[in-house]
């Protein structure tokens, strides 16, 4: 996929939203401490609503951390199919939005990203809000038929140097990933998505408070720098769903791990879209669940 980065104006305007917070606490049972324990601050995890409108129109809204915002919005995008590549992005303008004016509760700021995308994505975009029109759940996002959640695997194309993903080469990513999750080690509950070359060097990392948006993040990165047909990998702080997985295939990624367990739908995915799935990465142990190289 040959990406063009969408022009942006964050740059003139950044978002002032922080993403983390301090907030005094109340320790207890904590060795050395007395019965009533002890007041200090802690650092936490800033979780902000993000609003997506593409071409004036809102489509959702996303708890997310407020930084990258841009990459965010472009991955999601991306990985969801609303636009097939970053050049169908014309523009991106992010502006945070204070809680009043926003209707959230007081301290409770959100994020608003514009997006103007091409005309044949917008066109897509409504037909698929129609087709969503008046539908009640049955609690899946909204969907009321198995039809509408629209697991089709994405076939990724074969890549010659998928055996080169070994396990050596995937734990040798994992261990570069602590020192650069800045967020996580100050305020925990965050979780990464990597980058990582097929030599195992550790490239790009982004942090968000969803696994989703982490990804997101990551891809759009990859795509505004055009790279996504790079050889390498993806990496994520946490277990392999098939939405992960998903995602990744869609946008030709072929390989990816976790440090956590895969689902079954996950690993069900990796096989049917032909993508190299590593779970439960901790060394020295690694199970590799799809090996890239079968057809599902």
């Amino acid at each position: 996929m040959r990406a063009m980065p969408p022009t942006t104006r964050e740059e003139f305007n950044p978002p002032t939203l922080p993403p983390l917070a301090r907030h005094d606490v109340h320790v207890f049972g904590e060795r050395g401490l007395g019965p009533d324990g002890i007041v200090r601050g802690d650092t936490l995890a800033a979780e902000v609503p993000v609003a997506l409108v593409f071409n004036g129109v809102s489509h959702a809204v996303m708890m997310a951390t407020p930084q990258d915002i841009e990459d965010f919005a472009l991955g999601f995008a991306l990985s969801e199919g609303i636009l097939d590549s970053a050049s169908d992005c014309r523009g991106i303008d992010v502006q945070s939005i204070d809680a009043i004016a926003a209707g959230l509760p007081e301290g409770m700021p959100g994020i608003e990203v514009q997006l103007e995308v091409s005309t044949r994505s917008f066109e897509r975009l409504k037909d698929r809000r129609r087709s969503l029109a008046g539908r009640t759940g049955c609690g899946v996002c909204g969907v009321e038929s198995f039809a509408g959640l629209d697991l089709s695997p994405q076939r990724v194309p074969p890549r010659g140097w998928i055996e080169r993903v070994d396990l050596p080469t995937v734990l040798r990513a994992f261990a570069a990933m602590p020192a650069r999750q800045v967020l996580n080690a100050e305020a925990g509950a965050i979780h990464a998505a990597a980058w990582a070359t097929v030599d195992g060097e550790l490239t790009d990392l982004m942090e968000d408070v969803g696994r989703h948006n982490a990804l997101d993040k990551l891809l759009g990165r990859l795509a505004r720098a055009g790279r996504l047909g790079e050889p390498g990998f993806v990496l994520m702080s946490s277990r392999g769903s098939h939405e992960l997985v998903r995602k990744c295939a869609r946008l030709g990624i072929a390989a990816m791990a976790t440090i956590s367990a895969p689902t079954a739908m996950g690993v069900r995915m990796a096989e049917l879209s032909g993508l190299r799935f590593w779970g439960l990465c901790r060394a020295p142990r690694g199970v590799l669940y799809a090996d890239g190289l079968r057809n599902g």
